[in-house]
Order: structure tokens, then C-alpha cells, then sequence
């Protein structure tokens, strides 16, 4: 949250803390601080398309999830219903998100690919993989651009949603307090 205050001067997040992800934005408030950031910092920051996430995710691998197929181990990479929100004798109530980088990494050195919140990504969003880009880059065509891909999951979410593969969509309109976003950033190669 500290980074997008500095660079959009105001905060939409439900649960505030300097440390915590942003969140309640939306995939079209996504793409407005890119444009800042980039303007800021004469660099080319991106939203990742969906397949770059899924490599990044994954780790370098083909499990569940990026450190394997033990569910029991999740507690120990994100954030999740079991451990993110707090239950009383009447059914869950909602704790929201936690502080990144709490958890342990990846193999790759990356906090948060399951959990604390879903994360847009620049693909519109396909029913299949049949006709996707081979080259990893964003599938912004030929499909339901009203709808924006997320990945990753939330802290109000079951183990099987964090999957590595699991895919969610939304409006790019659309906030709420699970969803958020990651950067990527194009290296210009001589």
C-alpha cells in the first residue's frame, strides 16, 4: 500500500497498513498506476500475462502448487481461509488480508503467488486454452475482453483455488478486498 500511496497519492484498500498488499482495485485502476509508475520512473511496468504468472507461480514446476502436491504445507506459502480468517462459534468473520512477504517464497524467490489476494493479469479472459499465444505473451483478443483473468486466490479461499492452474475471472471494473495485482517489469535488451 505504501508503494501505490506514493505514486497515486490516495488509498482504496479495506484493510490499511503501509505493509499490506493493495487492495479493492480493479483491473482498469491497475492499469492507470502502471501508466503513473512508468511515468515516474521511466520504466516499463506491465501487469504479467496469465501464462508469465503461471511460470512464475509454478516455480519452475509442474505440482498443485509451487512447492508440491502437500496440502498441508500450503499454511506455510499463503494466506488462506485457514489462516487468515478469524472464526467465532457463529461461522467465519473476515480478517482480510496479511503483510507480504510473511511466508515462505518460492523456488523462483516470489512471496504471495497463492493467497492474500487474487491478482489481475493483462489476458482477456478464454474459457480454454485453445488458441492462446505460444510465446507467453497477453491473450487480449478474440475473447470475453469484458471479463479480465485472475490467479492466485485470496485469503478467504479453500486450499484448491490456490492451485497453480486455478483461474478466475472478473469485469475489469470490479473491486473487492481479495483482489489486487503484481507487476511485471520489460527489461529492454540491447
Amino acid at each position: 500500500q505504501a508503494q501505490w500511496t506514493a505514486v497515486m497519492g490516495s488509498q482504496p484498500s479495506r484493510f490499511k497498513g503501509a505493509s499490506l498488499p493493495v487492495e479493492s482495485v480493479s483491473w482498469d485502476d491497475a492499469q492507470a498506476f502502471v501508466a503513473k509508475l512508468n511515468a515516474k520512473t521511466g520504466q516499463r511496468y506491465r501487469l504479467p500475462s496469465e501464462a508469465e504468472w503461471e511460470y512464475a507461480a509454478r516455480a519452475g514446476g509442474t505440482t498443485l502448487y509451487s512447492f508440491g502436491e502437500d496440502v498441508s504445507l500450503l499454511g506455510q506459502y499463503a494466506w488462506f481461509f485457514d489462516n487468515a480468517v478469524q472464526r467465532s462459534l457463529f461461522g467465519g468473520t473476515s480478517r482480510g488480508t496479511q503483510a507480504v512477504a510473511q511466508k515462505k517464497p518460492n523456488a523462483f524467490g516470489l512471496h504471495d503467488m497463492h493467497g492474500n489476494l487474487w491478482e489481475w493479469v493483462e489476458d482477456c479472459y478464454q474459457g480454454t486454452y485453445i488458441g492462446a499465444p505460444t510465446d507467453g505473451s497477453a491473450w487480449t483478443g478474440g475473447g470475453d475482453c469484458n471479463s479480465r483473468a485472475l490467479r492466485g486466490g485470496s485469503w478467504g479461499d479453500y486450499p484448491a483455488i490456490l492451485r497453480s492452474a486455478f483461474r478466475s475471472s472478473n469485469a475489469p471494473g470490479s473491486r473487492g478486498s481479495g483482489i489486487g495485482f503484481r507487476l511485471a517489469r520489460t527489461l529492454l535488451t540491447p
